[in-house]
């Protein structure tokens, strides 16, 4: 990011928006048609009254962004797969990637962000050391108004009606919320219910060999806690609070899951033929591979996809408590946040290598 410098600052001069502090509760506006902001970093942010060009910071922020607002965007973080296509909002296939704005990944390309001219640079997700720093940074670098909001997954309510207020959107914003609560909320019903002893161990593989584990303490991970299992990988140093810690067959077999997950084109399709076939969870075909269209519903990035997460790995673990139709879940979900007319065949296959296998 520091080899942008300049022409950040350049671009800087290309901009006519301002760049000071306002609050969240207030609605007054200015003359120049401003309203004060505060945000989750505890900055003061003046933005447009009336929002309408918005850039995600990067991939955690166009997720959310696009559950609510997809028309307002004027560029992606990232581009979508091919298997991603569908479930996208038409109106974003058309537009420039910006890339990631800040961070180890950041990818920003300059021209892109100058030709679409956004308002507002939106950043969600949690809430890092440098946060206050990362969006000063991008606000005086680029003169573009930058907010962050904290998205973590129990704050997603809270973020949704934030966002509602900002964008105008309230209505939208609180069924989107009103559906997190619900979900946070079964959970911690359904987690209360469980004793010591009925909390299955859970192994969370990542990566073709699926030994990069989403270990315990890692955000990626978060949804096995929530449902009431424990996280088999412990590690004492997550390099990654985001995840990818390396682990060897033999630890595996140490802890010996109940159960292990791994993400899509992990080793599946080999576990119960190589070396994996003694392990307690292949042995009781209780692996699974995580859904994954149109992103991963445990993580990568951890967003909003994790709601339907919740769902999924209360109702495969445990599901005397979690008692509902998967698929029927699964339906409600992708028309309330991907705005998409999910069937029931499409669904079932979504779930062929978990919950329906």
């Amino acid at each position: 990011m520091k080899r942008m410098l300049c022409l950040l600052l350049c671009a800087a001069l290309l901009f006519s928006f301002s760049a000071c502090g306002t609050t969240q509760d207030s609605d007054s506006t200015d003359s120049a048609g401003t309203v004060e902001f505060l945000d989750s970093a505890g900055r003061t942010v003046t933005v447009p009254a009336e929002i309408t060009r918005i850039a995600p910071s990067g991939s955690v922020a166009q997720m959310i962004l696009m559950t609510l607002c997809p028309e307002l965007l004027v560029g992606r973080a990232s581009d979508p797969s091919a298997e991603q296509e569908p479930f996208f909002p038409e109106e974003m296939m058309n537009l420039p990637t910006f890339g990631q704005f800040y961070g180890s990944k950041a990818n920003l390309n300059m021209e892109a962000l100058i030709a679409a001219q956004p308002q507002i640079v939106i950043d969600l997700g949690d809430r890092k050391d440098t946060i206050r720093e990362d969006m000063d940074m991008v606000q005086e670098q680029t003169g573009i108004p930058t907010v962050f909001i904290c998205a973590t997954l129990e704050e997603m309510p809270a973020a949704y009606r934030t966002l509602g207020k900002l964008l105008g959107r309230e209505a939208e914003a609180e069924e989107r919320a009103a559906f997190v609560e619900k979900t946070l909320a079964m959970a911690e019903e359904n987690r209360e219910k469980l004793a010591d002893g009925d909390r299955k161990t859970v192994m969370f593989g990542t990566g073709p060999t699926g030994l990069a584990c989403n270990a315990k303490g890692s955000s990626q991970a978060d949804v096995i806690d929530l449902v009431g299992a424990v996280n088999a990988i412990v590690s004492d140093e997550i390099s990654n609070k985001n995840g990818g810690t390396e682990v060897d067959l033999e630890q595996v077999y140490v802890c010996d899951p109940d159960v292990i997950l791994l993400a899509k084109d992990g080793p599946y399709d080999t576990l119960a033929d190589g070396e994996w076939a003694q392990l307690r969870a292949v042995k009781n075909g209780a692996y699974y591979e995580i859904p994954n269209t149109p992103y991963s519903w445990m993580s990568m990035p951890p967003s909003v996809n994790r709601v339907l997460g919740v769902w999924w790995l209360g109702n495969l673990l445990y599901p005397e408590l979690y008692d509902y139709d998967m698929v029927q879940i699964a339906q409600e979900y992708y028309a309330l946040f991907w705005h998409y007319d999910l069937s029931a065949e499409e669904a079932a296959a979504m779930l062929s290598r978990s919950t329906l296998k």
